[in-house]
């Protein structure tokens, strides 16, 4: 179902989730799809404890043969002149996810979702923030209620220590394309995350 699929797959800054990421963008290239990649600024830039940036955006290039795609520029010719067959967004963060849901497409991986969406095509999301039940809640909402998005599904990862957050499964993400790329929810989308 994933050969042969042309998969845009948007990596923001949740860098503490990179390292369930990675094996997923493997599994969808073994699977025999064609993964685009489109990397925030933040991944190209920021070095924290989870790795340097350019080891990170080394990696996905290594993974997907492809040079990421890292500007506005860049991404914004995957609507109407190299369309998606869909658009993944893993993790998203929280900052994306507001804008995101706010019609803001001021980076690449948000240009090329939108860019996705508007050729009618599904968007496939992963969410992991700190906020998601609190004051991005109501964001998380709206993408849910939006025709052609469609989450990976998730929890809470630390529902003591930290109430507010949630993180999707990522072992879940070729399932849930599949799923979107028939225009469905992988259900249930909520789930035991500890």
């Amino acid at each position: 179902m994933l050969k042969g699929k042309k998969i845009g797959f948007g990596i923001t800054g949740s860098h503490c989730t990179y390292a369930a990421v990675m094996p997923q963008i493997e599994r969808l290239v073994t699977a025999g799809a064609e993964i685009v990649p489109v990397v925030s600024e933040t991944v190209q830039t920021t070095d924290t404890r989870f790795g340097k940036a350019v080891d990170i955006v080394n990696e996905i290039k290594q993974i997907t043969g492809r040079e990421p795609i890292r500007t506005i520029v860049e991404a914004e010719p995957l609507g109407p002149v190299e369309p998606l067959d869909c658009m993944v967004i893993a993790p998203l963060t929280g900052n994306s996810m507001s804008r995101l849901a706010n019609a803001i497409s001021d980076s690449p991986v948000l240009m090329a979702t939108k860019a996705t969406i508007r050729n009618g095509n599904p968007a496939v999301l992963a969410v992991s923030t700190n906020d998601a039940l609190g004051l991005n809640g109501v964001n998380l909402m709206r993408l849910m209620a939006t025709k052609n998005f469609y989450f990976v599904p998730f929890g809470q990862d630390d529902p003591i220590k930290k109430p507010n957050s949630l993180v999707a499964d990522m072992t879940l993400l070729p399932d849930t394309i599949k799923e979107a790329l028939s225009y469905k929810q992988l259900q249930p989308v909520l789930v035991n995350c500890n």
